[in-house]
């Protein structure tokens, strides 16, 4: 496509820098970075005749109190009528949240997890350089859980400490659910600017994966120096992503380029700046590009694989996981269609097409009556389920509270049942916590075969399924469950310095892998403290929570605002 007139880049980069200094902080760039790379045109129209004087337009600001005044709940609820074990239960969980983030503070504050036994920090390589997971993580659930003082530290350390003048190697998937995600939990739910500008500013730094020739993004993304340059038809992304080495033939992850909707939405929709998720000329997202891709190509059985190349646009592999690197694409389509207040409906059909296919290929019954979901590999079912699918029984329920009337009864059974089935994976192990994947086959249901699958590393997603099945069917169940493992997690992974994995939950005496994942303050302990809360504590109402269990608000109406200067 030809390019926009040499005018074009001068009047744009006016617009954008009125948008940024309403919205936030340029990104920093940083010295000796990788080489950059310039990137491909975003299907660009051909600009004609002589260029129009430069527009001008008020600036930009997000309304956050009407914001505030359209939520339909108070943000932590009215607390009336509980009764006082449902209290205590939750006071116990509160006090479990101090307990991780204060040896988070006094041994590892600024590092991106905790090492409980040694009492030290962990960094390691998912961020690029970035610093403080932990202390981003636990925001929100910091300030749900009113601990007013924590909460403060966390907020003076991302003031004053949370540096995004970073060179390294980042998952962009990682850096997205939790760094973002954790920004944009914090400013809806708080209003303070600093989470809204640092999560603008690092939103900026993730742009450049999606420079690929289908514009699905690679999964690893350079945060060194970058520049974004945007022209009045097009634009250029400049900077580095590559895909995983491990990826097949150099994929793009579904559970990853499928999991950015919500957050990059929620970008667009706080900086007004359409490099976030706008084309400069037309209302198509770059987000949405990733389902318009994924609608043109064929899906075999109606089922989506794992692996899809950024280049062809073509799948690579026919691996099919409702677990890892599938999982969250899922979760992402229907909690987009409820984020948009049930009006985005491509997502809603993507979403009931794909768990029809799902349902009908691979969702099976053990011979002792246990529903599980197998994994498909190239027509071939594996009879195992990992702990990262069982989120789907909390995703089934909550896509069957707004399902047709005819199948809403079915898909709540078919959620009960996943959430049963996880439940048992618990209550078949020494340590009453889950082993990490489990299988059905050669005698052995829910259960892990394998002693690399035996392991338990402080995973969110049955507590998840059990909070979304208590709200939505008040089973006292669902509780007593969850209490189990609160009771657990205190007897196994509560060490002396914060609580840690463990290496098998078929030991009564196991060995403790010593870290504190940042996902545990974040997803853990927030869905057992929920799952003790009335329904008005963060109402499903107002709130999607996001794959790392941080909460983004309904698009109720409209938020936009513009201010004369």
């Amino acid at each position: 496509p030809r390019r926009a007139t040499t005018s074009a880049p001068r009047r744009l980069r006016e617009k954008l820098r009125t948008a940024a200094r309403m919205a936030g902080p340029p990104a920093h760039t940083a010295p000796g970075s990788r080489q950059q790379v310039q990137g491909g045109e975003r299907r660009a129209e051909p600009a004609t005749g002589d260029p129009p004087a430069r527009e001008t337009r008020a600036p930009f600001r997000f309304d956050y109190e009407r914001f505030r005044r359209s939520l339909r709940h108070p943000v932590r609820g009215r607390r009336a009528g509980e009764d006082p074990e449902t209290r205590s239960r939750r006071m116990k969980i509160k006090e479990m949240m101090k307990f991780a983030w204060d040896n988070y503070k006094q041994y590892a504050l600024g590092k991106n997890e905790l090492r409980p036994l040694t009492k030290n920090g962990h960094i390691g390589n998912m961020f690029g350089g970035l610093r403080g997971a932990t202390v981003v993580d636990a925001l929100d659930t910091l300030y749900i859980m009113e601990l007013e003082e924590e909460f403060q530290e966390a907020k003076k350390w991302v003031e004053k400490s949370f540096d995004l003048n970073v060179n390294g190697e980042a998952s962009l998937f990682e850096v997205n659910i939790r760094y973002i995600g954790g920004l944009l939990a914090a400013y809806y739910l708080t209003g303070e600017e600093v989470f809204k500008s640092k999560a603008l500013e690092l939103g900026e730094k993730l742009l450049p994966a999606f420079n690929t020739p289908t514009g699905i993004p690679r999964g690893v993304i350079s945060l060194g120096r970058q520049d974004t340059r945007p022209y009045e038809h097009v634009i250029l992304l400049l900077g580095m992503s590559w895909s995983w080495g491990w990826a097949s033939a150099g994929s793009s992850i579904l559970a990853e380029f499928g999991t950015l909707h919500l957050e990059f939405l929620h970008l667009s929709e706080l900086s007004g700046n359409p490099v976030f998720a706008e084309k400069a000329s037309t209302s198509r997202c770059l987000v949405m590009n990733i389902r318009k891709v994924l609608n043109r190509v064929e899906k075999p059985q109606g089922l989506y694989p794992n692996f899809l190349s950024p280049v062809t646009g073509n799948w690579v592999q026919h691996h099919v996981s409702i677990g890892g690197l599938g999982d969250s694409f899922y979760e992402y389509l229907i909690k987009s269609w409820l984020m948009s207040d049930k009006k985005d409906s491509e997502a809603k059909k993507m979403y009931d097409d794909a768990l029809e296919a799902i349902e009908k290929h691979l969702v099976k019954k053990s011979a002792g009556g246990l529903t599980y979901i197998a994994e498909w590999r190239g027509g071939i079912l594996d009879h195992k389920m990992g702990h990262l699918a069982c989120f789907s029984g909390g995703m089934i329920a909550l896509g069957a509270e707004h399902a047709r009337e005819e199948r809403k009864q079915h898909y709540m059974e078919l959620a009960a049942e996943i959430t049963n089935t996880c439940h048992e994976s618990y209550e078949r192990s020494d340590t009453k916590l889950g082993p990490e994947a489990f299988r059905f086959d050669a005698g052995t249901e829910a259960m892990a075969t394998r002693l690399s699958d035996r392991y338990y590393i402080l995973r969110p997603e049955v507590v998840e399924s059990y909070m979304y099945m208590w709200r939505l069917t008040h089973d006292p169940k669902y509780r007593q469950w969850g209490w189990e493992v609160v009771k657990a997690l205190e007897k196994h992974c509560r060490v002396e310095a914060g609580f840690s994995g463990i290496r098998d939950v078929y030991t009564t005496s196991p060995t403790h892998d010593n870290m504190q994942q940042s996902f545990f303050l974040a997803e853990t302990l927030k869905y057992l403290y929920l799952l003790f809360c009335e329904d008005d504590v963060l109402s499903l109402d107002d709130w999607v929570f996001n794959t790392e269990a941080h909460p983004l608000p309904i698009n109720h109406t409209d938020f936009k605002a513009s201010v004369q200067q």
